[in-house]
């Protein structure tokens, strides 16, 4: 096994589930962000620990030894969600759904760079805000000719305050992801995206995935697995699945980690919190109806359209409250790209010097950012801890299906402070 991929192994296992990844940071404007292909290179057949179909142990040689990694100082993990569609068997072929994002403001290209490899074609890029085709050049990279890139022409630059992005769908023909043993598919991929899914060929069913997933089934009649991968680091997955005469009805449920919704609780030194939340609506219509506000009793609140930095005007109808959206909601390509913003007053209390953040939290991805000068004692769900501008914050996965769930967060001040 080549050292690279020991260390990739290694790091699989050894890298708690809710490790955080780095995110993408902000950068001068017209810069052009580079969002490498989030599938790597399969470990060849042998390979892999456990046991094979003949009931031989596989072994691993031994493993290196691995350093500490960075310190914890991004918020949240990486924004970008893949859909893998493996198409018919023999075709050595699979369908790639990619949403990613580009945040420095005055960019005006996205460049989502692949490997050598995975045979690409049949690439199509979209505009989330509007559905319609945007322009894009696939060529080799610039620094290896072996790979190859898409250099995507966003719809505007992106907005100071704003985000661009873009909807990309590409196929890749890679024998050694997706092999045949006998009639049953194996698919093997190391995957380092945070948000994922695998979709089956319509007839087979899963023998096996080695990955926590949720499973449900698409309106096609085609069985999905969905999950998340916290880390951000590579994560090996392998699926087996074989014919079947069985027919599936689709699932009454989405998949959860589509879901892009981020919420960040900001606590400042007064005993309010600053609420910002940011998320994808695909509800199709003319407006969005902000459901979060039935859980966030927010005060000077705004709403951003961050697709163009420009503020919505939020209408009340009874318990409702929407936006009118500038370009309405046709086909599944579309989405509202919003910024929810505003504040909770009392949201946290210090008693007895310890300061007591208990709240039930809605959503995949929530973050508490604590005052200056207060360190985590305790929380408890399972989060990670980092730093962000020597602020300590505690970040949440909820990778359960249940949309809620309560938190409690204690702190103590420092006596430097």
């Amino acid at each position: 096994m080549r050292p690279s991929l020991r260390l990739a192994a290694v790091v699989a296992l050894l890298v708690p589930v809710c490790l955080l990844a780095q995110v993408q940071g902000r950068g001068g404007a017209g810069r052009v962000e580079t969002h490498v292909d989030q599938g790597q290179q399969a470990p060849a057949q042998g390979q892999a620990q456990g046991q094979g179909r003949g009931g031989g142990r596989i072994t691993i040689p031994q493993q290196e030894e691995v350093g500490p990694a960075q310190a914890l100082r991004s918020l949240f993990t990486q924004d970008a969600y893949t859909e893998y569609e493996i198409l018919e068997p023999g075709s050595e072929s699979f369908r790639i759904k990619f949403l990613p994002e580009q945040n420095r403001a005055g960019s005006t290209e996205l460049i989502n760079g692949t490997r050598g490899g995975s045979e690409g074609s049949g690439v199509e890029v979209y505009d989330p805000r509007t559905g319609k085709p945007l322009k894009f050049v696939y060529e080799p990279s610039p620094s290896n000719p072996a790979d190859h890139q898409i250099r995507a022409t966003l719809a505007m630059p992106v907005p100071e305050g704003g985000v661009g992005r873009v909807l990309i769908y590409k196929t890749y023909k890679d024998e050694r992801t997706y092999r045949m043993d006998g009639q049953d598919i194996a698919w093997v991929r190391s995957l380092s995206g945070y948000r994922l899914g695998v979709v089956l060929p319509k007839g087979f069913a899963f023998i096996s995935s080695n990955v926590a997933a949720q499973l449900s089934t698409t309106t096609a009649g085609q069985l999905k697995i969905a999950f998340a991968n916290p880390s951000g680091q590579s994560n090996p997955v392998t699926v087996r699945a074989r014919k079947t005469t069985a027919v599936f009805t689709p699932s009454k449920f989405n998949d959860m980690f589509f879901d892009d919704i981020k919420t960040l609780y900001d606590l400042d030194a007064n005993g309010a919190v600053k609420v910002e939340q940011t998320y994808s609506d695909y509800r199709k219509g003319d407006s969005a109806t902000l459901d979060s506000l039935g859980y966030l009793p927010l005060d000077d609140l705004k709403v951003i359209d961050l697709d163009t930095a420009k503020a919505f005007t939020p209408v009340k109808s009874g318990k409702a409250t929407t936006v009118k959206l500038d370009v309405p909601i046709t086909d599944d390509k579309q989405s509202a790209h919003l910024r929810i913003t505003g504040t909770i007053k009392d949201g946290y209390k210090v008693m007895n010097g310890e300061l007591v953040f208990e709240r039930t939290l809605h959503g995949l991805r929530n973050t508490i950012l604590l005052p200056a000068g207060w360190e985590v004692s305790a929380c408890s769900q399972s989060g990670t801890i980092g730093m962000y501008q020597n602020r300590a914050f505690v970040a949440l996965i909820n990778l359960n299906s249940e949309n809620e769930y309560k938190v409690t967060v204690r702190a103590h001040k420092s006596a430097a402070q």
